[in-house]
């Protein structure tokens, strides 16, 4: 049985769900933390870890750190703000699974190995249940040494592994997926919205879809959601607008041109001006469907 520590910074949808994951395959979630005191509490007695006050208390509770942070700035807080995750780090592995701007790795990788610590990303590319369940796809950057002291953890959280390359290598490949995941969402929401403002059959549409060209993993997960109008979060609106515009910056830096990312980002943007930027990312529907929301708010 592995013994170590482990501790969880970021107790969101993905967070939390990783914690009872690991929980009920035996691991030892020592101790947790989020911006959200009460979600920290809620998650802590529920995990039977410690609440932990600030990222150092994590770090001095555990072997090993998980973070699942929403973005770069919550992501440079609690790796260099106060009572930081690299203050009495010696020793100890960070594995970072937020999808963040790649720049941010090599970074943060520095500073811990100036701490004594080790980094590695672990970006996923799945959804809620596939958390709860072990079964996230993973994408790693970092250290195959390192890698290879926590396979076994990793292994208990994922159906897939897939080493990527150094420490922001593995956040480029998840920027890229998930632009184009969304840029399939937009374009099947546009797909049907049309089909609906002609008055086809939906149902048929989809069906046609799924055995022509148009098919996609995109609409296996959401056309239904778009067409009965179910947006419960899965991955939100908001988070897909962070994502695409991460993808977008590495294709300009590039010299390259993305007009469907950029026009992709220009519909996520759009609903979050509307304030349905907490919607799943199947909400873009809501741009697409005639007389929908983003007609109401025209």
């Amino acid at each position: 049985m592995d013994t170590k520590k482990i501790g969880i910074v970021g107790l969101g949808r993905m967070g939390a769900n990783m914690g009872r994951c690991l929980k009920d395959k035996g691991w030892n979630v020592a101790a947790v933390l989020d911006v959200n005191v009460d979600l920290t509490r809620e998650i802590a007695g529920e995990l039977g870890a410690a609440p932990a006050a600030n990222p150092a208390e994590v770090t001095a509770k555990c072997d090993v750190v998980l973070t699942v942070v929403t973005d770069d700035a919550a992501m440079e807080a609690i790796f260099f703000g106060a009572d930081n995750l690299l203050e009495g780090a010696d020793g100890r592995v960070f594995i970072n699974c937020a999808t963040l701007s790649p720049g941010i790795h090599p970074r943060i990788g520095e500073a811990a190995a100036a701490a004594g610590a080790s980094c590695l990303e672990a970006c996923m590319a799945s959804s809620i249940p596939q958390a709860r369940d072990g079964k996230l796809f993973l994408m790693i950057g970092g250290d195959e040494a390192v890698f290879d002291g926590q396979r076994k953890l990793l292994d208990d959280l994922s159906a897939a592994l897939h080493i990527i390359g150094p420490l922001g290598k593995a956040s480029e490949v998840k920027a890229l997926v998930n632009m184009v995941m969304n840029i399939n969402t937009a374009a099947l929401a546009e797909g049907l919205g049309i089909g609906a403002a002609l008055g086809l059959d939906l149902g048929m549409l989809r069906d046609v879809f799924s055995q022509t060209g148009a098919n996609s993993r995109v609409l296996e997960t959401d056309s239904d959601d778009m067409i009965q109008r179910d947006h419960d979060c899965f991955f939100s609106a908001e988070h897909a607008a962070k994502d695409s515009g991460i993808a977008l910056a590495l294709a300009e830096g590039a010299g390259v041109s993305a007009p469907l990312a950029r026009a992709t980002l220009a519909q996520y943007r759009r609903l979050m001006e509307i304030g349905l930027g907490g919607l799943d990312k199947s909400g873009v529907a809501e741009l697409t469907f005639p007389g929908r929301a983003a007609d109401k708010q025209a």
